[in-house]
């Protein structure tokens, strides 16, 4: 089902109000450049500084400008359950083909507290559903023992976007979960490591600017050329790498987006804009990368 690339969409603003012509403009970028699907209202997309009625706005115009060409797994998680059941039922209304789940942040809930979330909203919806561990943000991680129990009583609990930067985590889920449980990497610089032991392809953030390489990558991958997939990644690392070291995500994706012309790099406080010598050095990276004239 989720076996790819999936892009998490910046949300592209323009004086304050989300930029409805630049988002259509970047999902036809993503679609003509063979992803498998798009992933709006995500960390990425700036989740968190949509209000309720932006957030179903992004979803309903994804779908729209998606025209059928592909998964859009909409981001609906949150760290209120009710919450997580009205916008996933809100999506699904939308026409929404799937739904990423983050683990619930800063409430910090127990294993079974967890597992009733995650199950709780599995039971409200009839879309498959993607969870999301990144202990980096939320301050917790999805558990292997609370990801087999969610696996064995909820049919739509499908996959996991793994971005504890872990790729043995990877083999210890291949150990316990079904077989067509789709692990996929939060991380492009580890998408490789992950996939060379039984991951199925990325939630990506660098597939905003460069769509056509991280597509062709990981169906390299899935086909188990992997020395050919390995010469996209090489190249590509050192951008990969910039997107972490530079500022806080989506900070960088933005200024680089805008760099090559998609949208503006208008963000929402708290987020800020890199310092002028942190621009300058994505600058060069997409320079010597060509992505940029």
């Amino acid at each position: 089902m989720f076996a790819g690339t999936h892009t998490a969409i910046v949300t592209p603003f323009r004086n304050g109000q989300i930029d409805e012509a630049a988002l259509k403009s970047l999902i036809d970028f993503q679609f003509d450049n063979g992803v498998t699907g798009v992933v709006p209202c995500g960390t990425t997309g700036e989740s968190p500084t949509l209000d309720h009625e932006e957030h179903s706005r992004v979803v309903k115009l994804t779908v729209e400008f998606a025209k059928g060409r592909g998964v859009v797994m909409a981001g609906t998680g949150s760290n209120s359950t009710r919450e997580a059941i009205e916008l996933t039922q809100e999506a699904e209304a939308a026409g929404a083909t799937a739904s990423l789940q983050v683990a619930p942040y800063y409430n910090k809930p127990t294993p079974e507290g967890l597992y009733q979330h995650f199950k709780a909203i599995a039971d409200n919806t009839k879309l498959p559903l993607m969870l999301y561990s990144i202990p980096g943000r939320c301050g917790i991680e999805i558990g292997l023992d609370v990801l087999v129990r969610l696996a064995e009583s909820c049919p739509n609990i499908r996959s996991i976007k793994e971005a504890g930067g872990n790729p043995e985590r990877v083999s210890q889920m291949k150990q316990l979960l079904p077989a067509d449980f789709e692990i996929m990497s939060g991380d492009d610089g580890l998408t490789l490591p992950f996939m060379s032991v039984g991951g199925v392809g990325i939630v990506s953030v660098a597939s905003n600017l460069i769509p056509k390489p991280i597509s062709e990558m990981v169906q390299l991958a899935l086909k188990g050329d992997y020395a050919s997939a390995l010469k996209i990644h090489t190249k590509y690392y050192p951008l990969f790498a910039a997107f972490l070291k530079l500022a806080t995500n989506p900070i960088p994706i933005k200024t680089a987006m805008a760099l090559a012309g998609h949208c503006t790099d208008e963000l929402r406080l708290p987020l800020v804009g890199m310092e002028k010598e942190k621009v300058a050095e994505l600058t060069a990276t997409l320079k010597k990368l060509g992505i940029i004239g």
